[in-house]
């Protein structure tokens, strides 16, 4: 049975979304990771849509809730890319970012090799209340998983 998972709901107090709040993730994740915000109305509230796609199947939703999500440790979402150029560059755009706003936090990773495959990571924590582990796994040749999600 494949599975992937299509999103995840990050809640904050009610009251906290504020429209600045709403334009400053929604201009970080644009231009760092290139995902596309949306406004939605759901469940009665004018909720934050992160679009990773086009198709809308992947995202995070960003919404207000009774019992806001609580993360102090190290509790994470992986982003999964294809190479390690792809982790650089957006590693480099945080960095930038990190530059001008002292709120985006970074944890940096030396490379971990497991056995026949290598993660190259880093952590970002920016404005959402969880990080984001964002990595590539790269292979020796000929060790490569033989099946491989891919969006076609």
């Amino acid at each position: 049975m494949a599975q992937r998972f299509n999103h995840m709901e990050l809640t904050y107090e009610k009251g906290q979304l504020t429209d600045r709040l709403r334009e400053e993730i929604s201009r970080f994740y644009e231009e760092v990771f290139d995902w596309m915000p949306l406004d939605v109305d759901i469940l009665g509230q004018n909720a934050l849509l992160l679009r990773v796609d086009e198709e809308v199947s992947q995202f995070i939703l960003v919404a207000e809730g009774r019992r806001p999500i609580h993360s102090p440790g190290y509790d994470h979402l992986g982003i999964l890319l294809d190479t390690r150029e792809e982790v650089d560059l957006i590693l480099e755009r945080c960095q930038k970012w990190q530059e001008r706003d002292d709120r985006l936090q970074l944890k940096l990773y030396k490379d971990l090799p497991q056995g026949d495959v290598t993660v190259h990571a880093f952590y970002v924590k920016y404005l959402l209340p969880i990080w984001l582990d964002v990595q590539c796994m790269e292979w020796k040749p000929g060790t490569e998983p033989a099946r491989k999600w891919s969006y076609g």
